[in-house]
């Protein structure tokens, strides 16, 4: 019996937490560029009372055996990639990222690098690209006093007229970061993530070329979160949850009974 209430105990456990991971993503249905997360479950280790192919005379073997569960954990929630849509703003400093890579930003205080698909860029009091929350994009890329006619091209180049000449000036060529392994980055908050050593190294291309994504002025990339499809999860999960207490009311039940005619 107390195996019984260990591996529904197990059960709720895990929903539980798939139903944290869910509300996440539907809290986060509206931030530019945010992933959503998919909950990854596997199977706790087995009882064996009876080995599968054990002896049952000299001459033959038992074609099953007698194994019980005990029970699931979730193991981890992986970041789904996929594009979100993308929405158009007109304004100048936004842009979005179709396909694979991220943004370089570098973190305050000697912080490092952090990295980010959300472009909604401004710019601080020295002219530098950055985002909202100041950190400047990398490599840095400084707009001249006065500028006009910004333009981003889908291969990462920023251009610019000054106030003192009407032809457009190259000022600067974003680049994209790419991983062997996104889903071993780190998300932060912010709309930020962080290398780790199960990501790998950072591989810093220009957009459209090497398989890199391309870059969209005037666009922002939208939560790639479908909220019907996460209600439809939520409701699985939460009927998984509500189904595995019952197993715990029952084996209450049966324990009870057991007490009573002991």
């Amino acid at each position: 019996m107390d195996l019984a209430l260990t591996i529904a105990k197990s059960g709720l456990e895990a929903q539980h937490k798939s139903i944290e991971i869910i509300s996440n993503n539907l809290a986060n249905a509206s931030t530019p560029a945010y992933k959503k997360s998919r909950a990854v479950f596997e199977d706790l280790p087995y009882e064996v009372i009876k080995q599968p192919g054990s002896a049952t005379s000299q001459e033959t073997n038992s074609t099953s055996g007698f194994v019980i569960g005990t029970g699931t954990k979730l193991v981890g929630n992986t970041k789904v990639y996929t594009d979100g849509s993308q929405t158009f703003t007109g304004r100048q400093l936004d842009l979005a990222i179709s396909g694979r890579g991220f943004l370089q930003v570098e973190l305050p205080n000697g912080g490092g690098f952090a990295y980010t698909r959300a472009g909604s860029l401004t710019t601080n009091d020295q002219g530098q690209l950055t985002l909202p929350s100041g950190y400047i994009v990398q490599p840095p890329i400084t707009l001249p006093q006065g500028y006009q006619n910004l333009t981003i091209s889908k291969d990462g180049v920023v251009s610019a007229t000054t106030e003192n000449s009407t032809t457009s000036q190259q000022l600067g060529q974003i680049q994209l970061a790419d991983f062997i392994n996104p889903d071993g980055l780190q998300p932060i908050g912010e709309n930020l993530y962080l290398e780790t050593t199960s990501s790998g190294t950072a591989t810093l291309n220009n957009p459209a070329a090497n398989g890199m994504g391309s870059i969209y002025q005037n666009f922002i990339e939208g939560s790639n979160v479908n909220v019907v499809e996460e209600m439809v999860n939520l409701i699985e999960a939460q009927r998984s949850f509500e189904v595995t207490s019952k197993a715990v009311s029952a084996v209450d039940n049966m324990m009870q009974y057991l007490s009573r005619e002991a």
